[in-house]
């Protein structure tokens, strides 16, 4: 007895596409990471700021939260550079 004839022909190529899916989920997190991680940062050093009564940790969770937000984008890039 013979099989049906498989229904989906691009079968090979379904799993092509969902790679394509997974890379434009994984380079649209990139346009959001650098500058929400930024914006935490400098969100996070202002409460710091009101809290302690100084004027120059929201500048260092600014750097801080650029810092992290680059490292997260490298990372990101390196991964699916492999």
């Amino acid at each position: 007895m013979q099989m049906p004839a498989d229904p989906t022909p691009d079968r090979q190529n379904s799993s092509r596409k969902e790679n394509v899916w997974v890379q434009v989920g994984r380079y649209s997190q990139l346009a959001l990471v650098l500058p929400s991680a930024t914006v935490v940062g400098w969100f996070l050093g202002h409460l710091f700021d009101r809290w302690l009564h100084t004027s120059w940790i929201s500048i260092l969770g600014l750097l801080l939260g650029s810092a992290a937000g680059l490292i997260e984008v490298i990372r990101t890039v390196q991964r699916d550079t492999k």
